[in-house]
């Protein structure tokens, strides 16, 4: 009887790579990693006019298919962007290294030594849309934090992370660091995707990174577990007892500084009587900022040239200049406004008052909460992680911006002399 041998798929060879690759991160030291780190960002910056001329090829092909200018945006690359890659990679080289980290050590009555170590997670599955500044992310993150990771970026970037990976494995090639432990899927076919979901023999979590589309379908169909990253419709709460300048510099900022990004804000919700109290100043701020307001009844009485808003735009992650706007008589409509429509990413409030700024902390669920200050801070970069691999909304295992802690695990290792049970 002769028995017929299933043809190993590309994806499935580069996942079992990937896995001998990992048992090797784990022995590097901490010097040996910052090394790769440092020319991997050497080799970004040297090598920028290729990845720019790749770049170009998929902003082009994005301009024949159509794409939205908030999409081209997140697609686009300069030579500024990419020095930022590479000042991120040094930013996590300098980080301390989280591999071996004693988080807790106590002895037993019969002298047995407990400790709970950091270790990584072995292989990490990242599948992503139209951002390659997530490969050179990615890429550092798990090499620091001593794992190997597998690259699947969306066809819309394709040429420029294709660019981007070669760069980073010639980089790779001259140190310590395992080839294997960065590998990009170049295929464009969704069918290799959706391979990577359920390899649990080769790969130990996978991070969906892009809409609500692309994470939905990775949650819904991985059997590989999943660190699921959210997208951002951001509530910017601005209570009765605000100050007027620190509530417009904020909205601007949060607003216009990049549209297209899962911090921006989405909506400001506006206690009425701080509105009756401001409407000029709110309505000449967004005019000069050219943001396009969509609010309910309230505001549109008080506000000129404000478009009707209806279910869709407050549930909407508009990543345009588009901006809705809720008007409420107090802090608890605004908690009920976020908890109805709020993805558990980012919200803020603006108040002088300590007591309304406590509850709402509290009070609303999710990864990232402010007081008088901008939600575009919801960053890897921005809060000194050097880098981000996603931003969490889930609750476990990691929360919020994932740096190098949240790409490890931990494991006891227990030392004795002899001791038995």
């Amino acid at each position: 009887m002769t028995t017929v041998m299933k043809k190993m798929s590309a994806v499935e060879e580069q996942a079992i790579a990937a896995k001998k690759a990992a048992k090797s991160m784990g022995l590097l030291s901490a010097k040996e990693k910052n090394e790769a780190l440092y020319l991997m960002a050497e080799a970004l910056e040297m090598n920028q006019q290729f990845i720019l001329d790749a770049n170009q090829q998929d902003l082009q092909e994005g301009k024949n298919k159509g794409y939205e200018q908030a999409f081209m945006d997140r697609l686009a690359l300069t030579a500024e962007r990419i020095y930022e890659f590479a000042d991120g990679l040094r930013t996590v080289a300098e980080l301390p290294d989280p591999i071996r980290d004693v988080l807790s050590s106590w002895k037993l009555e019969n002298g047995l030594k407990v400790e709970e170590v950091r270790v990584p997670l072995g292989v990490i599955g990242m599948i992503y849309e139209a951002r390659p500044n997530v490969t050179v992310d990615a890429a550092g993150l798990a090499l620091k934090s001593g794992n190997a990771i597998i690259l699947k970026g969306g066809s819309s970037a394709i040429h420029s992370n294709k660019a981007i990976v070669k760069v980073l494995r010639k980089a790779i090639s001259k140190t310590k660091v395992p080839l294997e432990a960065v590998q990009f899927i170049e295929s464009t076919d969704r069918d290799t995707a959706k391979q990577l979901f359920t390899m649990k023999n080769f790969i130990d979590v996978l991070i969906p990174r892009g809409g609500a589309s692309l994470i939905q379908t990775v949650v819904e169909q991985a059997t590989v577990p999943v660190l699921e990253t959210g997208v951002g419709n951001c509530h910017i709460y601005v209570d009765k007892e605000a100050d007027v300048n620190k509530a417009l510099d904020i909205i601007v900022n949060a607003k216009t500084d990049r549209p297209a990004v899962c911090n921006a804000v989405e909506t400001i919700i506006v206690h009425c009587e701080w509105l009756e109290r401001h409407k000029e100043q709110l309505a000449d701020a967004a005019k000069k900022a050219g943001i396009i307001l969509h609010g309910d009844r309230e505001a549109i009485e008080a506000l000129p040239n404000v478009l009707p808003a209806n279910e869709e735009d407050w549930a909407n992650e508009y990543l345009s200049l588009d901006l809705a706007i809720k008007t409420v008589k107090n802090v608890d409509e605004a908690i009920e406004h976020i908890e109805k429509y709020g993805t558990k990413h980012s919200e803020a409030i603006i108040t002088e008052d300590k007591m309304t700024a406590r509850k709402f902390t509290a009070l609303v669920d999710a990864a990232a909460l402010y007081h008088n200050a901008s939600t575009r801070f919801t960053d890897g970069g921005a809060l000194g992680f050097g880098a981000e691999i996603g931003i969490s909304t889930q609750k476990l295992h990691a929360r919020g911006p994932m740096g190098l802690p949240a790409l490890t695990t931990t494991k006891y290792i227990m030392t004795g002399n002899g001791q038995i049970r």
